[in-house]
């Protein structure tokens, strides 16, 4: 399975939409997880022009209180035999500040901590993915057998008004791998 991520579109603050380029970099995916800061549901619309889309939002109720779709806070899905736990704004129990490629889990997360109990409170269940967004700074990281997951942001990157990024997650029954893509490598697109 393939799984396009998204997270920190921020429409209408950047743009009408997400940039074109993200449908070139989703082409051929199955599902598309956005990760929050969506602000607008013309931004769902646009994406499910693509895939399906599961998404979460910090403040859900604000923004998709009139809407049809299940927009939650933090929401936990199963993909190809994975459970993987989405939210915006991660705050991992044990560490002091947020994951980010600054601060990854491997130098920051208690030595001494299992972080699948951890994230057991932040989820309610096990996950052996985890998917946020809110700091617009990619993370790709496994540890302790968990994948975690930032892909950055399609228009505003390290808070920086720019193409950005965004992921591909390959899921198969037994195996799961990331990839975050830079949007300046891909072709603009129209539908």
């Amino acid at each position: 399975m393939r799984v396009g991520v998204i997270s920190d579109t921020h429409n209408p603050s950047v743009g009408a939409e997400p940039p074109s380029e993200v449908a070139s970099a989703f082409k051929g995916v199955d599902v598309i997880i956005h990760a929050g800061d969506i602000y607008q549901p013309s931004c769902l619309d646009w994406l499910e022009e693509i895939a399906p889309v599961y998404a979460v939002e910090l403040g859900a109720d604000a923004h998709f209180r009139d809407d049809a779709r299940v927009v939650d806070m933090a929401r936990v899905i199963e993909l190809e035999g994975h459970t993987v736990g989405i939210i915006h704004d991660l705050l991992v129990p044990g560490m002091v500040q947020e994951v980010t490629e600054f601060t990854p889990l491997s130098k920051h997360f208690p030595q001494d901590a299992d972080l699948t109990s951890a994230l057991e409170k932040v989820f309610g269940t096990r996950v052996d993915i985890v998917v946020f967004g809110h700091t617009h700074y990619p993370v790709v990281e496994e540890f302790q057998g968990i994948l975690m997951l930032n892909p950055g942001s399609p228009s505003l990157p390290k808070q920086i008004n720019r193409l950005g990024q965004v992921a591909i997650l390959e899921l198969g029954p037994d195996s799961k791998s990331a990839q975050v893509l830079d949007l300046s490598t891909f072709t603009s697109v129209h539908f």
